[in-house]
């Protein structure tokens, strides 16, 4: 079969690989009938996160239908349409049964504290064949598949095999009240989704920052308010919007690939931070660092998130849902000590999340579609992840589509 695979680090080919098929009582093969490109794949072939192991095929999110079922796979039956939720869970550990599926006990074969498992990742989550192939092995399959009803499209459920429970679970962790102003940092597709579930839990006004036109223009079309950082300090933007105060939720969805701003207010600040930063990487042996060459003055790791405590009013909450590795090792602590901030973060818990986004789609009290930008062939993945990782604009989410 056809399948997009890691070969190293700026290298990823369309290559013909070994079928899956049934190694656990606990599995599913799966045909997939949709899957997609998102940013934290990028982080794979960026070399943001190492590790990645060569011959691994990409991707995390992924629509399909049942071809093979395991012996102790109960709920599922040959034809049905199904989501893969892509962080992997036993659905019986203490963590998953908790709705912790993310830090499930038994799925990383590297042991219980070897973190999250997911689809495509690195050798320390598993590793895992990715979905971004005509066919999938799928462990765990009971909880890891989601069925799908009738009245939920291909393009709507590959929203909600990640991005949208992502964005979801920020809102959650964000502990969003009746009337909160809440301030979203990176408008990409987890910020959209961000957006939209912040809204869906009752917020009285989101503020969306980010500096890239088209996804301001779809925050706005959300009825967010905008705040562009390359023309305008966000920070001092933030607090006038709300009367001298701050907001009182945020939601980072930037993670440590942000983009700095280019010009303006916020830019002195950033190169000074980048600069910082660099002096200490190239102190570092080169396997040790993540940036590696991808790196370049400016990309100031943790700025997003200094923003972030900085715009939150006193006793307000942050939720981290953007992507850090391990080896990110900064944070304002001061600041948000001073200010009696609540912190919530870490890796989405998909399968706590999924069959109520399946729910709410079905029941038409959202349309995720609107977030898809790009549908482009499989035979095409190459090349959509050149446009993807140029950031080309309008390209915020792309559907891959097996021949």
């Amino acid at each position: 079969m056809k399948a997009v695979v890691f070969h190293a680090v700026g290298d990823i080919r369309m290559d013909d690989v070994a079928d899956p098929r049934i190694e656990q009582p606990t599995d599913a093969v799966i045909r997939i009938t949709a899957a997609a490109i998102c940013g934290t794949d990028l982080h794979m072939v960026r070399g943001t996160f190492s590790g990645m192991e060569p011959g691994t095929i990409l991707g995390h999110e992924a629509v399909g239908v049942v071809e093979e079922l395991g012996s102790m796979v109960r709920n599922l039956q040959k034809g049905d349409r199904v989501v893969v939720m892509s962080t992997i869970a036993c659905g019986s550990c203490s963590y998953c049964r908790a709705g912790y599926h993310s830090q499930c006990d038994v799925a990383n074969p590297h042991g219980n504290r070897a973190g999250t498992s997911f689809f495509g990742g690195p050798g320390p989550t598993g590793p895992f064949h990715g979905l971004q192939a005509e066919r999938a092995r799928i462990p765990y399959a009971a909880t890891t598949l989601v069925k799908l009803p009738d009245q939920v499209s291909d393009e709507q459920a590959i929203m909600i095999s990640d991005i949208f429970p992502t964005g979801y679970f920020g809102a959650d962790a964000a502990e969003i009240a009746e009337g909160d102003t809440v301030a979203v940092f990176g408008c990409g597709p987890v910020g959209q989704f961000a957006i939209a579930s912040a809204r869906m839990m009752g917020a009285g006004r989101v503020i969306a920052v980010d500096h890239r036109e088209d996804r301001l223009a779809m925050a706005r079309r959300q009825g967010a308010e905008c705040v562009n950082f390359d023309k305008e300090d966000p920070v001092e933007t933030i607090v006038a919007l709300t009367g001298g105060i701050g907001v009182d939720r945020v939601i980072d969805a930037v993670g440590v690939d942000a983009e700095h701003a280019h010009h303006g207010p916020a830019t002195q600040k950033a190169d000074e931070k980048a600069e910082t930063y660099q002096a200490q990487v190239d102190q570092v042996a080169p396997e040790q660092n993540p940036q590696g060459d991808n790196w370049h003055p400016g990309d100031a790791p943790g700025q997003a998130l200094e923003w972030a405590v900085a715009a939150l009013a006193k006793a307000g909450t942050l939720s981290i849902i953007g992507v850090y590795p391990p080896t990110m090792q900064s944070f304002p602590i001061g600041m948000a000590m001073n200010k009696n901030l609540t912190i919530k973060m870490g890796n989405c818990p998909h399968r706590r999340y999924g069959p109520h986004l399946v729910d709410l789609v079905r029941t038409g009290a959202i349309d995720p579609v609107a977030i898809l930008t790009h549908t482009e062939p499989m035979t095409g993945a190459i090349e959509a992840y050149k446009a993807f990782d140029r950031r080309q604009s309008g390209w915020i989410k792309v559907e891959l589509e097996p021949a």
